[in-house]
């Protein structure tokens, strides 16, 4: 079974929503990129909902980010999986998103990219007064049933 490691998250003094997704995909580790499966649909997600051009390089899809007051973590810090799926996520160890959250002030909305990222989040920690937490269908191409319009209509929450 192949060991896989999540990235550090992606910041701004000025987050105040923070998505989680599970880990990294494959590709995405490959690129070393967030989202970086050209047919996930996480960037063309945030621009849209936040009227933003697409961007097209990765120091510009983090610029999107920090412009627009989103971070970007995962719950999974380390596990085992083979190939890209959430379902084949085993033996995980969290991030420390207790202290993380606690340090980042800004924090107001947590939104989980997928119903794997909110189950792995409740096993390992308890939810926070003064957090809203929003359940998001997820943008990974495995979820490919759901319009890109259904899909900006459900993340919009994380903006209201």
């Amino acid at each position: 079974m192949d060991i896989k490691q999540s990235f550090d998250p992606i910041l701004d003094p000025k987050t105040t929503i923070l998505v989680l997704g599970t880990m990294p995909s494959d590709k995405s580790l490959a690129l070393a990129e967030y989202y970086g499966n050209p047919r996930n649909r996480f960037w063309k997600i945030i621009a849209t909902i936040t009227n933003n051009k697409l961007p097209l390089t990765y120091f510009d899809k983090k610029e999107l980010l920090a412009k627009t007051g989103i971070g970007v973590w995962d719950v999974v810090r380390k596990a085992s999986r083979k190939g890209s799926l959430d379902s084949a996520i085993e033996n995980e160890e969290p991030n420390d998103l207790d202290n993380f959250i606690a340090a980042q002030k800004s924090i107001k909305v947590i939104g989980f990219n997928g119903a794997k990222s909110e189950a792995l989040f409740n096993k390992h920690f308890d939810r926070k007064p003064g957090i809203k937490y929003v359940s998001l269908p997820s943008s990974s191409p495995a979820n490919a049933g759901i319009g890109f319009d259904a899909l900006c209509n459900a993340w919009r929450q994380l903006l209201g």
